[in-house]
């Protein structure tokens, strides 16, 4: 395992455009960035479309056209790509997070908790198992926005004197007026399960005026946090070091002690 490169994009989302959106990334980000510059880039939730309940319009298949816009950038900056995006599967609609590389789809966690304040439960179908993406001896929890209140969904088990992962990526639509909430709780998930927690989130007001201030971060195991700009766009690399994560095992191994459990839904 080396230290990890993971590159995030805190972006204003044009609304239900994935042409316009697509034609964004690569002249404002992803054609700044230099062949094997990063390990992965992180795009919000829904970065195509904007947090839209509009699913038979905007929705794609796994061989659709944004995956494989994906797909073209990783192989052409030897990287892997994530964001989530409206896949369909046999009339059924996922808020759907995946990663690819040159190589095709590498790993996709469809989100479990659907956010019933916005009505995605209604229009949208919930994954039901926790994903971890492996990356350069990396293990990646990946999760997507309301996910991030519910910590027993990402608790870090313990498996033979093991933790399960490295790392939790949540990628966001999480609105200003929570943005406090959205700290918070990334902070807590990063510290309670010892490992680094890195959060992407968009900015800019979306079609119902809802403001979204970004607020991206990575923190470490420790607690120390480095934040993006609010409400400024921005592309930034974190560096999640394997020494941190090898210093709070030999110093502070508090995941020995957890408790065991199995997830159920109810």
């Amino acid at each position: 395992m080396k230290d990890l490169k993971i590159t995030t994009i805190q972006t204003n989302i044009i609304w239900e455009n994935s042409k316009d959106n697509i034609k964004k990334y690569e002249a404002e980000y992803l054609s700044k960035l230099r062949i094997g510059e990063t390990d992965l880039i992180l795009f919000p939730e829904l970065f195509t479309t904007g947090f839209t309940m509009n699913t038979k319009v905007y929705s794609e298949k796994m061989d659709g056209t944004t995956i494989k816009w994906m797909q073209h950038w990783a192989k052409k900056l030897n990287t892997q790509i994530g964001g989530s995006v409206i896949i369909e599967e046999n009339s059924t609609y996922y808020n759907r997070f995946v990663i690819v590389s040159k190589n095709g789809i590498e790993s996709f966690y469809d989100k479990n908790h659907l956010f019933r304040m916005g009505d995605e439960n209604n229009h949208f179908t919930k994954g039901e198992t926790r994903v971890i993406h492996k990356l350069k001896g990396w293990k990646l929890l990946l999760q997507v926005c309301y996910d991030l209140r519910f910590p027993v969904f990402s608790r870090n088990q313990t498996i033979n004197a093991e933790k399960e992962y490295d790392a939790l990526l949540y990628i966001a639509n999480w609105p200003e007026v929570r943005s406090e909430i959205w700290s918070t709780l990334l902070k807590a998930r990063a510290i309670e399960n010892q490992t680094y927690c890195v959060g992407v989130n968009r900015i800019g007001k979306d079609i119902h005026s809802m403001s979204h201030s970004g607020d991206s971060v990575s923190i470490t195991p420790w607690g120390k946090e480095t934040q993006l700009q609010p409400n400024q766009e921005q592309m930034f690399t974190f560096i999640l070091e394997k020494s941190i994560l090898k210093d709070i095992i030999q110093k502070f191994p508090a995941f020995l002690d957890a408790n065991t459990f199995n997830l159920t839904d109810k």
